[in-house]
């Protein structure tokens, strides 16, 4: 089928790549996974909401499971990208939250990845991951996060826009986050294998989770000032 073919049987793109000042480098979100009585007429899902901030998966989920994830809240889990936990796969968390009546309510942010299966707004591969300096890994619990998705336009931001002392804008927010030191509790997962590791550093080398599947084997050894 044909791109304008499909689009006359109502088919549309399924993903758009979110950027803004907790992503610099990009993003990912499967935009008609989320509710569609979220989108407002002009196609554009708009959420904003206080984040609750997880370093491990099994944080996150008894955090669900115990209650403590509130309507409207920005469930960050963080850590999970290559040098956090190998780009760890986080359908255990989206599907624990199907349990909750608000679950169309939370936002999900992550430098990890999640399935296809997975519904809601998720945003994943979040670039540069918490562990190599990203500014995911600079946010605190209550800091206010924005998520702006437009499914028409394929385009996308997700924002620090507030902390405990008010509001302000993204231009703020990246400002703010610069001056930021990172989280202390930041930290690979504790049975990350060493070939994940490896393999994570061969990533960050070659210019990120974004810098492309293909290693760039000039790049990585000017790092590594190997010839």
């Amino acid at each position: 089928m044909t791109r304008d073919a499909a689009r006359r049987n109502g088919l549309t793109a399924t993903v758009c790549f979110p950027k803004g000042n907790l992503a610099p480098e990009g993003a990912v979100i499967k935009s008609t996974a989320i509710d569609p009585s979220l989108i407002g007429e002009d196609g554009v899902y708009r959420h904003r909401g206080p984040a609750r901030v997880f370093t491990t998966e099994e944080a996150a989920i008894a955090a669900i499971k115990s209650g403590a994830i509130g309507e409207g809240d920005v469930l960050a889990l963080i850590c999970g990208g290559p040098k956090g936990a190998g780009m760890q796969e986080i359908y255990q968390v989206t599907s624990a939250l199907k349990a909750l009546p608000h679950c169309k309510h939370v936002a999900v942010l992550t430098d990890a990845r999640f399935s296809g299966v997975s519904t809601g707004a998720c945003v994943g591969h979040i670039s540069p991951e918490a562990l190599a300096g990203g500014p995911l890994g600079k946010i605190v619990e209550g800091d206010v996060i924005e998520l702006v998705i437009d499914r028409a336009k394929l385009t996308g931001s997700v924002d620090l826009v507030g902390d405990s002392a008010g509001s302000f804008d993204a231009a703020e927010g990246a400002r703010r986050l610069a001056g930021r030191a990172p989280r202390a509790d930041l930290a690979p997962h504790p049975d990350l294998p060493d070939d994940t590791r490896l393999w994570a550093l061969l990533v960050e080398a070659s210019g990120g989770v974004w810098g492309g599947c293909v290693y760039d084997a000039e790049r990585i050894a000017a790092r590594l000032a190997i010839r």
